[in-house]
């Protein structure tokens, strides 16, 4: 591919220093690599799967070998903690093992019952590949999220156009670095990264991929759409959520509020499954905020190695988390920890919001920040009012007396996934689904729905023998059809 001379700098977002410069691939070069794409399809998809699972796993070794530097990377483009930055590769690496283990058992061609009516003859089910599938990443989990649906389009037996998030390049294209590497006989085309920032996002949407997978927001998510809508191409969206952490009488506070405030503050708040908000039960509200003030009073804050998470990415964020405080603050809430004054940028202290207004930014709006929102309810019926109660629908969590209890509670919630006497637990295991509803998307990540979202199926029927009664023709007789009739009658005419 021959590179635009015109560049982007990926910058270090708590000091602002540049770290490297990228490329900007305009719609020529997405066009470019899209050609090298279908040859790359090509050649993969007419591997075996035993071969794909092979170079998958050579992938994942050479990632593992290069982890440190990986992680290195994670640290200075996103800001997170190594620590975090390591846990992060690790649940990529699972499912980049789960989905090249399982591909072969969930996408295998398989003959399903014909029925009474279709008896002579045999009906089969494939998945075929779509052939090349464009990912758009985000930069708050700059390998974990892409690699969720990298690794599954890969596995499915497409070719991948990845465009990385402009905050995080160099992490895109380290991955599919390390894929050339482990691969160096693989087709060129197979899995390709291009850099640049929302106009090269909109040239990958406008190519004619076969499929799209994005992660943002759901704003940018309905611009994604309404673009891939041109040329009819299929989409999934992952368009984050204002997850809610539902906590009960005879739960075990001390855990549910070390939960919230993991799920709240980790990787500085910007997780689209974080926990936003906290529905917790009147009777142990001051017991819940207790725990949850001692658990923050713990946490090692700052701006030196080993703080529990780092600056915000984007700067345009800080803004939007500002705002949201702010206006809480003013229509009545209580910050019992935090408050105006935690925001420094590109560093947000944490914040805990007590009882903000049900129609406050911050009880509706995704914050993405380190904030906490705490709202004290009369009973479990009015959490799930509330939990309910905003147009995203991506995850939960659950803290109840029992795990019997809480499952039933999570099975009330308008969500895609939901985590009991944990959080985020969901993202961790590789045969669940991952996705949403409402503003929180559609279409699943992770998982046999995962894998067959990056595969289209085909029904193919094979005659086996012929009948005297043929009504599919036009020389079918007055006696077919009065044998259909009977046939009709007697299956599906009594009452039962």
């Amino acid at each position: 591919m021959t590179l635009t001379t015109e560049t982007f700098a990926s910058l270090d977002p708590a000091t602002g220093k540049e770290l490297a410069r990228y490329p900007i691939h305009d719609a020529a070069h997405v066009a470019e690599a899209l050609v090298a794409a279908r040859v790359g399809a090509t050649w993969w998809a007419g591997l075996d799967g035993a071969d794909r699972r092979r170079r998958m796993r050579a992938w994942a070794a050479e990632l593992v070998r290069e982890r440190h530097t990986l992680c290195a990377l994670v640290r200075d483009e996103n800001g997170k903690p190594a620590d975090d930055a390591f846990l992060e590769l690790l649940l990529g690496l699972e499912h980049i093992a789960w989905a090249s283990s399982h591909a072969g058992r969930v996408l295998r061609r398989r003959r399903v019952p014909s029925g009474l009516a279709m008896l002579n003859h045999a009906a089969y089910l494939e998945y075929r590949p779509f052939g090349v599938v464009g990912v758009i990443g985000p930069w708050n989990y700059p390998v974990f999220t892409p690699l969720g649906s990298i690794a599954y389009a890969l596995a499915a037996g497409n070719a991948v156009l990845f465009k990385p998030s402009e905050y995080t390049p160099g992490v895109g294209r380290f991955l599919a670095d390390a894929f050339a590497r482990a691969n160096p006989d693989a087709a060129s085309g197979v899995f390709q990264v291009l850099t640049g920032d929302g106009s090269t996002g909109a040239a990958l949407c406008a190519a004619g991929v076969d499929k799209l997978a994005f992660t943002g927001s759901a704003a940018t998510g309905r611009a994604v759409m309404a673009t891939c809508a041109r040329t009819l191409t299929p989409v999934l969206m992952e368009c984050g959520g204002k997850d809610a952490m539902i906590v009960t009488e005879g739960a075990d506070v001390r855990a549910a509020a070390e939960a919230a405030v993991w799920g709240a503050l980790s990787n500085a708040g910007q997780t689209c499954v974080g926990i936003e908000r906290v529905f917790v039960e009147q009777s142990i509200k001051a017991e819940f905020l207790h725990e949850v003030r001692s658990s923050i009073s713990d946490l090692p804050l700052g701006d030196e190695d080993g703080a529990a998470y780092g600056p915000m990415t984007m700067p345009a964020q800080v803004g939007v988390v500002r705002r949201h405080i702010d206006e809480a603050i003013a229509g009545g809430a209580t910050a019992v920890v935090g408050g105006v004054g935690a925001v420094r940028p590109p560093y947000i202290d944490p914040v805990v919001l007590v009882d903000a207004p049900d129609d406050s930014a911050a009880a509706c709006e995704e914050t993405f920040g380190p904030v906490i929102s705490v709202r004290s309810v009369r009973d479990v019926a009015e959490a799930v009012r509330l939990a309910n109660g905003t147009a995203f629908g991506l995850g939960a969590s659950v803290f109840a007396r029992s795990g019997r209890v809480g499952v039933e509670i999570a099975r009330r919630l308008r969500t895609g996934m939901v985590s009991v006497d944990a959080v985020i637990a969901f993202a961790g295991i590789p045969a669940l689904p991952f996705g949403g509803v409402g503003d929180s998307g559609f279409g699943r990540m992770h998982g046999a729905d995962g894998l067959r979202e990056f595969a289209r199926p085909q029904a193919i029927t094979r005659r086996l023998f012929t009948t005297p009664m043929e009504p599919t023709t036009f020389g079918r007789t007055r006696g077919t059809m009065r044998a259909l009739d009977r046939y009709v009658t007697m299956r599906f005419g009594r009452r039962r």
